[in-house]
């Protein structure tokens, strides 16, 4: 796929809880709906919280809007996937207008972080009716938490995992900063993010950015914590950054992504001595002035024994030793992850390398189920870059999300290994009569950084979407045509993830959603 070439153009949760961590639930009743407010973690000085509203009634529920009070020394300081507002230490929270109706027996997930330590709401409410029949729920207290955080997670976080890349040339022309993840509530919902890229030259794993990485000066105002970096201080840049959001999401893993569509070309050559690539990727993730800001590494391979920006004739089995000799190197207790073709079709590129051979090496396989589709087909036919499902008229067998899924899982991969990926932009033509897909163009639609793609965050504005095909949206605005997911059609993409037993759902990448984490909200809701 060719969404990491952007990077050559643009340049100059469900979270895991520790053991000592125990879930305290308050559940409160207001007839057949009910809402329970959970204790996911609590670290002295604040706490995260997830609310789930269920509906036990045979209707569905169009609406809801719990009103509660916090006790004396706690306040919410964010919150995602509901809209609260707050007079003195009363909250209101009601449904986002995107979460649609409640099903009978469905739940829907809230959540916020909150200062000081966990306490249970006060004289809650739903729909107007007292939570606890008139009567102030008691108040749970949640035991110490005397176990810091490890500095790595066992081989297997467990829970629904929402991965997101975070791309270095992103603090450039983009001015997206390690601080907007934060700000913009999505660190609150992510449980793992991906820093790409470093580069694989020379058959070994390298720097990509080092001013980006490790030595830009951040001022207070653009720094995670308000406050600026020094001039003599060992660690700057977005590592720096990094370990200082990680400090504030303690439950928060980021992992080094190597290689992208780019920076592929050294895997080649990295295929010829596996043991020396991973001794030297060792080295570098561990490299002490960051050691601590990485919980594994991410091999993003674009494609092994395939053509990409290059070609690859490493054979079948250069992937699976690949990655055996880093998880070796490694050690169980790292994370070691892949990104993958999502190319389902016969005799594709995911028939021509052993992913399943290679799987019990990684805790997770993302295949990178978008961009199917776009300008780089000039003349078309249109078509959505990221389709869950085959449509009539498709341009090509197999270009599809369950096609990939679908092979991968028939190849013996588990499925709870297995993220579905999701892309927070959109893919264009020009030139385009026809609103439905399968038009003809005449070239790539324009682009903030590139021509044929946009932000998320700017389509939504710019150009809505107005249809659906194959479980994503599309648009037609002028002589131009997108195709992007909304918030509706990754609901329904994270109800796929769930049937399927997905392990959670992955995304490139965090500057391409709105302010206020819009998609990956709807991420986060979706798959509960």
């Amino acid at each position: 796929m060719k969404r990491s070439l952007r990077r050559a153009l643009w340049i100059g949760a469900v979270v895991a809880v520790t053991a000592a961590t125990v879930p305290m639930a308050s559940a409160f009743g207001a007839g057949s709906v009910t809402a329970a407010f959970t204790k996911v973690q609590d670290w002295g000085t604040g706490h995260e919280t997830r609310v789930t509203v269920t509906n036990g009634s045979s209707s569905s529920v169009s609406t809801w809007r719990i009103e509660f009070d916090l006790p004396s020394g706690t306040s919410i300081s964010s919150s995602w996937d509901a809209d609260v507002t707050r007079t003195g230490d009363h909250y209101v929270a009601v449904k986002k207008s995107w979460a649609g109706p409640l099903a009978p027996g469905a739940t829907f997930s809230w959540g916020y972080n909150g200062t000081g330590g966990y306490k249970a709401p006060l004289n809650c409410t739903i729909n107007g009716v007292a939570c606890g029949g008139g009567s102030t729920p008691p108040t749970t207290t949640a035991p110490p938490t005397t176990t810091p955080p490890p500095t790595t997670p066992p081989p297997d976080p467990g829970g629904k995992k929402v991965v997101g890349y975070f791309a270095q040339w992103g603090v450039y022309a983009r001015n997206y900063h390690v601080k907007n993840i934060h700000t913009s509530g999505s660190a609150a919902k992510l449980t793992h993010i991906l820093y790409a890229f470093g580069n694989t030259t020379g058959g070994r794993c390298t720097i990509g950015d080092s001013y980006a990485d490790y030595e830009k000066a951040y001022t207070a105002a653009d720094s995670v914590d308000g406050v600026a970096d020094t001039w003599d201080q060992p660690l700057r840049g977005s590592f720096n950054q990094l370990r200082k959001l990680k400090k504030m999401y303690p439950n928060l893993k980021v992992l080094w992504s190597f290689g992208g569509w780019t920076w592929s070309g050294g895997f080649t050559q990295a295929a010829q001595n596996p043991a020396a690539f991973a001794e030297s990727c060792y080295n570098l993730v561990e490299d002490p002035r960051w050691a601590d800001v990485f919980d594994g590494i991410d091999i993003d391979w674009e494609y092994p024994n395939a053509c990409g920006l290059t070609c690859d004739a490493s054979g079948p089995n250069a992937f699976k030793n690949l990655v055996g000799a880093v998880r070796a190197k490694f050690g169980s207790s790292a994370l070691v992850t892949a990104a993958i073709t999502a190319d389902g079709s016969n005799g594709g590129k995911i028939d021509a390398t052993d992913y399943a051979g290679a799987a019990p090496h990684l805790n997770w396989i993302m295949p990178m189920t978008y961009d199917y589709f776009g300008a780089f087909n000039a003349q078309g036919p249109t078509a959505p870059h990221s389709p869950l499902y085959s449509y009539p008229g498709i341009p090509q067998q197999g270009f599809w999300s369950d096609a990939a899924v679908q092979k991968l899982k028939s190849k013996g991969i588990p499925s709870n290994k297995l993220l579905l990926g999701l892309g927070f932009y959109g893919r264009g033509w020009t030139g385009v009569t026809q609103a439905a897909p399968g038009g003809s163009a005449t070239g790539p639609a324009p682009g903030t950084y590139e021509q044929g793609i946009e932000d998320y965050k700017v389509l939504k504005n710019s150009c809505p979407a107005t249809g659906t095909v194959g479980g994503t949206a599309y648009a037609k605005c002028g002589s131009n045509w997108w195709s992007y997911d909304t918030p509706s059609t990754i609901n329904g993409k994270m109800t796929y993830a769930k049937n399927q037993g997905l392990g959670g759902a992955f995304f490139w990448e965090l500057s391409g959603d709105t302010g206020n984490g819009e998609l990956i909200g709807a991420i986060k809701g979706g798959l509960g």
